[in-house]
């Protein structure tokens, strides 16, 4: 079994070979292989317990895994090199974290649902946890200058960095307090992205109600983002990345005018698609966004794992 070593923080001149590992298998299956989140924290580190994992093969990388404890159970994501797999990279990488959850549950996350990845998912007794989807539109038909009706003490305006992330945040955890990963952002999961070269304030749009004595409020928002080409297709593809309303604003039709604004803001740049991603299970999101012409793509499994100790 190919060699594997975890550590508690990738050494600095590991990131560049990791980053390349993921680049090649980007390349050869047309998928991300691990989430935004575990790229990040692989070159900046993240809260709470976690390893990196790095598998050999003659001496060169072969496979890359990370590891999170969140709460009583473990969660984690990996990726073989093209040219190594079907070698027992993938299973030796599984072991191994396997052994970091111990009698925690582990759920392990596949990008793409490629047949080695649900093969060797089954094969080890995991069961299907989660789906997430990735459903695309064409933004051709998508109106260039959308007008929305917003009630008079309501205005959109861009985000501004160093401003406006205290109130980003909270309405951000008001209308994901149900999502298990999105509702828990911080300021550092902000600052992070406001530091990537994806970055674009013009896109990220902020619905704020605005009151008699000058005060605002803000009601929700619409974060776009633009992946490069390469990354998700041969040409560069948009992405509703966060659309998110307070729940006291709920019925004022906000999703609905931030998203055809998010959208316009995307086709304005000169994008032919945009992405999103929505849980499977969600069947009123999914059917909303399937009638404004999103259709499924490509999709995400979680697969869990409980220890038969438990």
């Amino acid at each position: 079994m190919p060699p594997v070593r975890d550590v508690d923080r990738l050494a600095a001149d590991d990131v560049p070979a990791v980053l390349g590992l993921l680049a090649a298998a980007t390349a050869a299956d047309r998928v991300r292989p691990v989430s935004e989140e575990a790229e990040l924290r692989l070159q900046h580190g993240g809260p709470g317990e976690s390893r990196d994992l790095l598998a050999t093969r003659d001496g060169a990388l072969a496979g890359y895994a990370r590891f999170e404890v969140d709460g009583a159970e473990c969660e984690a994501e990996l990726v073989v090199a093209p040219p190594a797999r079907r070698q027992g990279v993938g299973s030796a990488l599984l072991t191994r974290l396997e052994e970091l959850a111990g009698d925690r549950p582990l759920r392990v996350w596949a990008h793409g649902e490629l047949p080695g990845s649900r093969e060797l998912a089954t094969g080890r007794g995991y069961d299907r946890a989660r789906t997430l989807l990735q459903m695309r539109r064409p933004l051709a038909t998508v109106d260039p200058d959308p007008r929305p009706a917003l009630p008079a003490d309501v205005v959109v305006r861009a985000f501004r960095p160093g401003v406006d992330e205290d109130a980003w945040l909270r309405v951000n955890s008001r209308a994901f307090s149900h999502h298990p990963e999105q509702g828990g952002w911080t300021a550092q999961d902000v600052a992070l992205r406001e530091a990537e070269d994806w970055f674009d304030p013009a896109g990220f749009l902020l619905a704020w109600r605005t009151a008699f004595a000058g005060s605002e409020t803000l009601l929700g928002s619409h974060w776009t983002k633009v992946h490069p080409a390469g990354e998700v297709a041969e040409e560069a593809v948009g992405e509703v990345y966060v659309l998110g309303v307070d729940p006291d604003a709920q019925g004022m039709r906000l999703g609905r005018a931030l998203t055809d604004l998010g959208l316009a803001h995307l086709r304005g740049l000169g994008l032919t698609d945009v992405l999103l991603y929505v849980e499977e299970d969600n069947t009123a999101a999914v059917s909303l966004y399937e009638s404004t012409g999103f259709t499924r793509f490509a999709v995400d499994v979680s697969w869990r794992r409980v220890p038969a100790s438990r």
